[in-house]
């Protein structure tokens, strides 16, 4: 038993040789940089894992602020003073970034910082464990660079996949109508004379022509609302009567596909603020899909309504026909996507109508939406628009385009041989006077000559091109009060100005409507 008196003593040299354990535990951790600091954060401790880890010997950084393990960015925004005011507010703070070694090299490290305090909570300084974790942090970030890699190696295959079967589409469709086209052209010429059959295959032709057409306009919208350059002529609209004069347009079609259409809305305006032109193409798109996939025999309703809780009013087209995939409705809005991929494709498209229908609807800050029970079982597209609450007057009635009462002088500027000679015979019929010019300084030429009251030109022309050549037609006394028509495939925002900073009064996207380049010129006329 030990002496009552020999008790202080023994439990002295029992805290002493702890310390001394401590000591020597901590000292000799060499995976952990394990020191103290002072109350201010300068380093007071050192043990071999932070010689080892950091690379200072501790009379190299007894004393120093701690502040020298920080990158300097973190220095400037003083994030070590802000670890210690953590560290005493909540006794204990964590962290994951890049500190600075002694021979400036970084590693990635996590820190603990723990508050110290004596009996009475005052602060005596803190203890800080740091952690070298940039292998982890390496192998997590090349992880995560594989994942995007091989999340944009799918993506690239997805692209390139979608890319073929649009080419082998877009082949398929324009084989389509080029067949008639090039069988119709031939019997033209052997029977010229016999008018039945030179009306069927005038049918013909204009049929198909306009089929292409609307391939070619379906690209140019998809290509345009991706590129954010579609311009929205907006105005006051009574989206009754739009929505039910595009169904009465689209009403022959569907009857000759064997469907039974039916309208149903309000009998009172519903108005919005919109494009005309590109709404009416929504509900035109909508209506050539449900004839393109409903059987002979099958129907379409169109529905207009007011949904007053969401102040918007729907159109609805809803159908009988083959109906859709569960697994399909995500991707039908996506561009050159089509639920058909058999060889032979009865239903043909391109598969850009629907993803036209989104992106306009989405330009007037409206929704879209599809359900379908089920293959075979039709299907049902609902476009909503903010209803415009304003007091609205009615929009004004289409102009009524007039004959020419003078034979005006009509130069005709195109590099297309086809188009240019057809223009000028459509002028011919209309009652004016046309001459042809296929290059930019053949038209310049023609036109200085012979002072043409209208000069309609092409804006891509070999050797002087179009936006030149108006130009140069107002620096001419002789033709600087010429009407200046530019015709082009290009119909951006950029592309109007750019032609009526260069001279030109009008500015027509190609294919030019024979009855826009008639209003023009009948108005000049008039």
């Amino acid at each position: 038993m030990v002496p009552q008196a020999d008790e202080p003593r023994r439990t002295g040299e029992l805290l002493r040789q702890g310390e001394e354990r401590y000591r020597i535990l901590v000292e000799g951790i060499r995976d952990y940089a394990i020191f103290l600091l002072d109350p201010e954060g300068c380093v007071v401790s050192w043990n071999a894992g932070a010689e080892r880890l950091k690379g200072y010997k501790p009379d190299e950084i007894i004393g120093q602020h701690f502040s020298r393990f920080y990158p300097a960015e973190a220095v400037a925004r003083r994030w070590p003073d802000h670890e210690l005011r953590r560290a005493v507010a909540e006794g204990r703070f964590e962290d994951e970034g890049w500190r600075v070694r002694k021979d400036g090299s970084r590693f990635w490290a996590n820190v603990v910082i723990t508050a110290l305090k004596d009996e009475a909570g005052a602060l005596i300084g803190f203890a800080k464990v740091t952690r070298d974790l940039t292998e982890r942090k390496l192998a997590e970030e090349q992880a995560r660079q594989l994942a995007r890699e091989q999340a944009a190696r799918a993506a690239a295959e997805t692209v390139s996949r979608r890319k073929d079967q649009f080419l082998a589409v877009l082949s398929h469709e324009l084989r389509g109508p080029l067949a008639p086209i090039l069988n119709s052209l031939p019997v033209l010429r052997v029977s010229w004379h016999d008018g039945a059959t030179v009306e069927k295959c005038l049918d013909v032709l204009e049929r198909q022509t306009r089929h292409l057409t609307r391939l070619v306009e379906g690209l140019l919208d998809v290509t345009r609302i991706e590129g954010d350059a579609v311009v929205l002529h907006t105005e006051r609209l009574d989206f009754v009567r739009l929505v039910r004069a595009a169904v009465e347009d689209r009403r022959p079609e569907l009857e000759r596909a064997g469907l039974l259409l039916s309208f149903v809305g309000p009998e009172t305006p519903v108005w919005v603020m919109g494009d005309e032109a590109r709404l009416a193409q929504v509900v035109a798109n909508l209506l050539d899909n449900a004839r393109k996939f409903t059987d002979w025999g099958g129907s379409v309703e169109v529905r207009v309504a007011v949904d007053e809780r969401t102040d918007e009013v729907l159109v609805t087209v809803a159908d009988t026909g083959t109906g859709i995939p569960a697994a399909f409705l995500p991707e039908l809005f996506t561009p050159f996507t089509q639920a058909d991929h058999s060889p032979d494709r009865p239903r043909g498209g391109l598969g850009l109508g629907l993803a036209v229908v989104k992106g306009l609807v989405g330009l007037h800050g409206g929704r879209v939406a599809v359900s379908s029970p089920g293959e075979g079982r039709g299907a049902e597209f609902t476009v909503g628009l903010p209803v415009e609450t304003e007091p609205s007057a009615l929009t004004a009635p289409p102009v009524e385009l007039r004959h020419a009462v003078k034979r005006l002088r009509v130069v005709v500027v195109e590099d297309n041989r086809d188009s240019a000679d057809s223009l000028r015979m459509l002028l011919e019929v209309l009652g004016y006077e046309a001459r042809v010019a296929y290059t930019g300084p053949e038209g310049l030429r023609t036109a200085v000559s012979w002072h043409p009251d209208v000069v309609l030109s092409d804006v891509g022309l070999p050797g002087l091109n179009g936006l030149n050549l108006a130009s140069e037609l107002r620096k001419d006394p002789a033709t600087a009060g010429a009407l200046l028509v530019g015709i082009s495939g290009y119909g951006s925002d950029e592309d109007r100005s750019r032609a009526r900073r260069a001279g030109f009064d009008h500015y027509l996207v190609k294919p030019a409507d024979p009855g826009d380049i008639q209003q023009i010129l009948a108005t000049r006329s008039g």
